[in-house]
């Protein structure tokens, strides 16, 4: 075994996680195998393979930027409960000193 039951029991602890015998002992079994293949894949070969953060190539698409007309103020304003010079009047999240 590469991780014990106490380092389980310490882990749950810290994750603040209540679980019954069964469970840890399932969880330090279960934790075991995820160990044993992440040091199965350490024996890989990976010589002459690029380092990549995604299987496959990413692509961003995006939309041509296009000016529009935009929503009159005063209908976007009609439904909010309170106003200030043409904006949302919201209430502060942070207290001034």
């Amino acid at each position: 075994m590469r991780i014990s039951r106490e380092e389980v029991d310490y882990l749950c602890e810290l994750a603040r996680l209540t679980l019954s015998e069964q469970e840890a002992e399932a969880l330090t079994s279960d934790l075991d195998e995820i160990l044993n293949f992440a040091e199965s894949i350490q024996s890989v070969d990976t010589t002459g393979v690029a380092p990549m953060s995604h299987v496959l190539s990413l692509q961003n698409v995006w939309r041509a930027d296009r000016l529009r007309p935009s929503l009159p103020v005063a209908s976007v304003l009609q439904n909010a409960p309170e106003s200030v010079e043409q904006m949302f009047a919201v209430p502060g999240l942070l207290e001034e000193e």
